[in-house]
């Protein structure tokens, strides 16, 4: 996964600004980055603390590593299945 230009005090940072009032098109401007990554962030970390995103990152790695580790049982149970089903 692409690291980030932004950590994750700088990413709340920017919404609490947002939040005290300060307009969106202004904090991109400031921070050099779209309206869009902004929108972004604020419907996936809106309402969070440091430690709720640092543990919901955490929880996102884990995943993406168990879905690979899946992946990779599967794909060997494919090719058992097939080396099976050959007949000698």
């Amino acid at each position: 996964m692409k690291k980030s230009r932004y950590s994750d005090s700088q990413i709340l940072n920017i919404l609490k600004q947002s939040e005290s009032g300060i307009p969106v098109s202004a904090l991109c401007r400031e921070h050099g980055m779209s309206s869009a990554l902004f929108y972004k962030w604020r419907s996936k970390f809106s309402g969070m603390d440091a430690s709720l995103m640092a543990r919901m990152k955490e929880l996102e790695s884990e995943n993406s590593r168990l879905k690979k580790m899946y992946a990779e049982v599967q794909l060997q149970n494919d090719v058992i299945q097939d080396a099976l089903a050959k007949k000698w």
